[in-house]
Order: structure tokens, then C-alpha cells, then sequence
């Protein structure tokens, strides 16, 4: 695919943006969740997310710009891993606790939905193959 290098870098930045906007809204603690504020209280706390997506998205989006066979490859690889980390906290902040559910945000969805376009971008690198001399 022609632009499936820069499909992946877009969808890279915006997974990045993602992690700023609301993701959770619990309304009994008046409490908004997102990928930098984690913390409920001192003994529920989900970490600051955005330091795992951004790590991951600065590789991809370098990866996505080697043009090599080594680079493609390794970049489906942490692709894998970016969208499992992504599925597992859709898993983690949608999940319902003590009988209450969260109202989850679109943010959230995009994540998961980003996630797998980068996931399918790398499936379809662009690369510059030589001919061999046996062409048949």
C-alpha cells in the first residue's frame, strides 16, 4: 500500500494524543481517568499509561520509517505488543468494581480502534524489492 507508512505514523501521533483525553468517567467519585491520570485513590491506582504507548509509538513511528526488511518485521512484532497493552487497558479502565460501572469515553475506543490500524499498517510496508536474475 502506498501510504501505509504515514497511516501508521498519523495513527502513531494520534494514539499518543489519545492518552490525554478522557478515557473513564466515574460518577460516585466525580473521578475522570485517562492514560496520564490513573490514580483513584492510594490503594487503586492504574499507572500512567501514556508512558508505555508513547514508547511504543516512538519505535513504531522510527520503524515505520527504516526502509528495511528487519525494520518491517520488528515492527509488527511491538505492533502486537502495543495492541495487546492497548486491549488490556480498555480491559482495565471499562472494567466494573464493587457493583459500579464506568462511563467510558470515546477516547477510549479510540485507542483500541488506533491500535489496530497500526496493527494492519504494518502488515503492508512499503518496500523497494530488486529483481533477481532468475525471473521467472
Amino acid at each position: 500500500m502506498k501510504y501505509s507508512q504515514h497511516i501508521g505514523i498519523i495513527a502513531c501521533l494520534l494514539v499518543i494524543g489519545s492518552c490525554f483525553l478522557p478515557w473513564v468517567d466515574v460518577p460516585s467519585l466525580h473521578l475522570v481517568l485517562n492514560g496520564i491520570n490513573g490514580k483513584v485513590n492510594n490503594e487503586l491506582t492504574f499507572g500512567q499509561q501514556w508512558k508505555a504507548h508513547s514508547f511504543f509509538c516512538v519505535l513504531m513511528m522510527l520503524l515505520f520509517l527504516i526502509p528495511t526488511v528487519w525494520a518491517k518485521r520488528t515492527n509488527i512484532f511491538f505492533a502486537v505488543l502495543h495492541l495487546g497493552w492497548s486491549i488490556k487497558n480498555y480491559i482495565l479502565f471499562s472494567m466494573c468494581r464493587s457493583g459500579e460501572c464506568p462511563e467510558i469515553k470515546p477516547a477510549l475506543y479510540l485507542l483500541v480502534v488506533l491500535a489496530i490500524i497500526i496493527q494492519v499498517m504494518t502488515f503492508l510496508p512499503k518496500l523497494e524489492l530488486k529483481a533477481s536474475e532468475n525471473n521467472f
